[in-house]
């Protein structure tokens, strides 16, 4: 990622922005961190603190696809079907945004945002302002008590130590990092 990219990405995601979430304008909030660290807990919290609060979760639209739907398998790079529909989910879960926020609400979106993805949101939400909170617990924490506890079929630590991984290298410095352990 090129420094113009990681300082653009401090500018919308930074904390002084979060301080300006108690006003009464809308906003648009982007939680990730890797899996059960606690985005769509913490987001549907955080949206319903609003007046006028939406919460789009990505794994609900990824769960609107019946039949063909390919889900990402392996910890890695991404590529093919699974990378196309990851990129449509980010693509949709952004529109509806979009829509609410221009409808006068604060919405806070959920999904695990790293490497590439980080464009691609950025892509997606051009035009409007919006932070990221970054939620970064202890990958041990992930694995032994919350990837046993949850109701989604656990990813186990190859998942979390990848996704770790991969937050930590390449979304050092961007948005506001919370440590949910």
């Amino acid at each position: 990622m090129h420094q113009a990219d990681r300082q653009q990405g401090l500018h919308k995601g930074g904390a002084g922005e979060l301080r300006s979430l108690s006003s009464h304008q809308p906003a648009l909030i982007m939680v990730t961190g890797i899996m059960a660290a606690g985005k769509s807990t913490i987001a549907r919290l955080l949206a319903q603190r609003f007046a006028r609060g939406v919460h789009i979760e990505a794994d609900v639209l990824q769960q609107m696809i019946v039949s063909g739907g390919v889900w990402v398998s392996q910890p890695g790079e991404l590529d093919g079907e699974a990378a196309q529909q990851l990129h449509l989910r980010l693509k949709n879960m952004c529109l509806l945004g979009r829509s609410f926020f221009e409808a006068g609400f604060t919405v806070v979106l959920d999904d695990i945002i790293v490497g590439g993805r980080w464009r691609h949101l950025q892509e997606e939400l051009h035009g409007l302002p919006f932070s990221l909170v970054v939620l970064a617990p202890h990958v041990d924490v992930v694995v032994q008590q919350r990837d046993m506890n949850r109701s989604k079929d656990p990813q186990g630590h190859a998942w979390a130590a990848y996704l770790d991984q991969a937050l930590r290298t390449t979304m050092a410095g961007i948005g506001f990092w919370i440590d949910t352990s």
